[in-house]
């Protein structure tokens, strides 16, 4: 096999890049910054028929100029970026693992709640400024947060709220009912999350079904004063909608890791002090590094041809 790696966790982790050429010593591993248009996807893996990919997009185009190219192994933790019925008629062979990152990002989610319940990071910014700002927020403990997709992550996020003595709500299209009597966990029509939930959190799929699924209809729907967390996947909330409702207090705050436009170019919504932005950094932890290299290795063997709607694609 003549293996490309345009992953650039493999740059940022020597280790990780030598378990590659202990079995492909040819292996040509992308240095610095990875290729991301199509050109430069093209350029780099041309000639090779294995691909260990980050989250570059192989579209026609570029699967036209790669005939020989056999199998996309992710690294990612979701396969958004990917079309399911451009490699099936192909045959190309994807390797993917879910949930590689849960525990990062499930942990990140939990931070989120806490810092915006609290005003944490409006203290920072206040104290950054030479202004000695107390905040009286609310605790975690006890509220009622709704886990809207119960997945790999919302899952984690459920037992991670364990100990916090939380009413937790799920809603979810599979029915996850042994895990939710194990748990606790009340299952509820999306409804039901919107109007009960004081804290909701997001961890749903970017597809066709929650591409713009937060509307601002569906924000009016949500308990007043909620507290919103977005950890999954930008264009499943309309920015705008949102930013309106956190500037007029139906929404308290919101703490969002993903954007529609990566880098965000709406800097009005970054700067309300309601809101806590980071930059796509919920595996951004050394173990979720680790985790998605090994997903990468790994699936330069162990893969399958995708299916247009069957996990997990919708």
């Amino acid at each position: 096999m003549k293996v490309a790696v345009t992953s650039g966790l493999f740059a940022a982790m020597p280790d990780m890049a030598a378990r590659i050429r202990a079995d492909h010593p040819d292996a040509k591993i992308v240095e610095g910054r990875p290729p991301s248009t199509e050109d430069e996807i093209i350029e780099f893996v041309r000639g090779h028929d294995v691909v260990v990919a980050g989250i570059e997009r192989y579209t026609k185009r570029v699967l036209d100029h790669l005939p020989e190219l056999k199998v996309i192994a992710c690294c990612s933790a979701g396969v958004d970026h990917l079309d399911p019925a451009l490699l099936n008629e192909r045959g190309i062979r994807m390797g993917w693992i879910p949930g590689v990152n849960k525990h990062a990002v499930s942990e990140m989610a939990i931070c989120f709640m806490i810092d915006i319940l609290r005003d944490i990071h409006v203290s920072n910014v206040a104290l950054r400024d030479g202004r000695w700002q107390r905040a009286r927020g609310q605790l975690l403990r006890g509220r009622t947060v709704g886990v809207h997709g119960c997945g790999n992550i919302g899952k984690e996020v459920v037992k991670l709220l364990q100990p916090f003595g939380c009413e937790v709500l799920a809603c979810d299209r599979v029915d996850y009912g042994d895990f939710y009597a194990e748990h606790g966990v009340t299952a509820v029509t999306p409804e039901e999350l919107w109007s009960r939930s004081e804290v909701l959190t997001v961890h749903l799929p970017r597809n066709s079904s929650t591409i713009g699924l937060y509307s601002a209809e569906v924000l009016d729907q949500l308990r007043p004063g909620a507290y919103v967390v977005n950890t999954a996947r930008g264009r499943i909330f309309d920015e705008q909608a949102l930013r309106e409702r956190l500037e007029d207090g139906r929404i308290a705050a919101a703490a969002f890791d993903v954007f529609a436009i990566e880098p965000p170019d709406d800097f009005g919504l970054m700067q309300l002090p309601n809101f806590l932005a980071t930059a796509h950094i919920g595996a951004g932890a050394e173990e979720a590094w680790i985790a998605m290299a090994e997903a990468g290795i790994r699936g330069i063997t162990e893969n399958a041809v995708p299916e247009p709607g069957v996990y997990p694609f919708d």
